[in-house]
């Protein structure tokens, strides 16, 4: 059976840069979600937003904007901005985990507020004709969450929606709740997508026969922490290629001279690297050693060498 591999959007981390880069030096990846557009009730697109999504930066890509709000105003507003850089389609994140942004009753902290989330997408269908797809888990505290707010959603054209398989209260700890999943496809008419844990091959064939149904599947952090994974899993492979500290280096090198053009100042740079090194240790033999290393050092010129130290070794 045929099947499409979506990038989940991470904040800070899948943007144009990675998204380039990955495609250039992996590719696998049909579809790349950018990172939401959070507007905090000004209606004004951040420059690091607009740079993201402008066409010239995602020319090779296939790329949905999303968005992430519990404002009909910021929805209708975000939607008429990417139409206008060309985009048919509008993400509405009902996802994100993470207590700042659940506390303002926004992603997946939105996802109980059944009233709320009626009202925009009613407005969303009837003030624009934007495409509207959305990205939830099963709820914030509960699983019923979800299932009480599937009938509602059933209502809209919804283009598809891709559920992460947790709670929203879990953040990434524990594992996904593949019963809450199934609940999900026998409870709603929609087209859904699965997100959540496919970190290898093998486990992502488990998910495959678990949900024959499914033919959208997609990959968050196992894509950041082993950008080689789309690919291997579009050809059915165990095996890295021959040459896998050769590519993994140059695409590191890529994304590290991308940023280093783009942010202001050795510190921004580095915290950058840092973050995405917490993901890529995990595709070297002795993991935590390799981000101890990396974490140690603190100028450009010992973070480089730091670098090509760790790659020589697994080499």
């Amino acid at each position: 059976m045929s099947f499409t591999l979506l990038s989940s959007p991470l904040q800070g981390f899948t943007d144009y840069r990675f998204r380039n880069a990955q495609q250039k030096y992996f590719g696998g990846i049909d579809t790349f979600y950018s990172p939401y557009i959070r507007l905090n009730g000004k209606l004004v697109i951040k420059n690091s937003y607009h740079r993201d999504l402008l066409p010239e930066n995602n020319d090779t890509l296939e790329v949905i904007p999303q968005v992430i709000t519990n404002d009909a105003e910021e929805f209708l507003f975000v939607a008429r901005y990417v139409k206008e850089l060309g985009y048919k389609e509008l993400n509405w994140n009902l996802g994100c985990p993470y207590p700042m942004v659940t506390k303002s009753g926004m992603g997946s902290g939105l996802i109980s507020n059944t009233e709320k989330i009626n009202h925009i997408l009613d407005r969303a269908h009837t003030e624009t004709d934007i495409i509207v797809s959305m990205k939830m888990r099963l709820g914030y505290e509960s699983p019923q969450e979800i299932l009480d707010v599937l009938p509602i959603l059933d209502q809209y054209p919804i283009k598809n929606i891709a559920i992460h398989a947790r709670l929203g209260k879990q953040l990434y700890k524990g594992g996904v709740d593949l019963e809450g999943f199934q609940n999900c496809i026998d409870n709603t008419n929609h087209k859904l997508y699965y997100n959540g844990d496919i970190t290898s091959v093998a486990q992502f064939q488990k998910m495959q026969q678990r949900f024959p149904s499914i033919d959208h599947w997609m990959i968050g952090r196992g894509l950041i922490a082993d950008p080689f994974l789309p690919n291997m899993i579009k050809n059915n492979t165990l095996e890295y290629p021959k040459n896998k500290m050769e590519v993994f280096s140059q695409f590191h090198d890529t994304l590290y001279e991308g940023y280093s053009e783009t942010l202001s100042g050795t510190t921004h740079i580095l915290l950058k690297m840092h973050h995405l090194w917490e993901y890529f240790s995990v595709l070297f033999s002795n993991p935590q050693k390799v981000h101890k290393n990396i974490k140690k050092a603190k100028s450009i010129k010992n973070y480089e060498a730091t670098v090509k130290e760790i790659i020589a070794k697994e080499s």
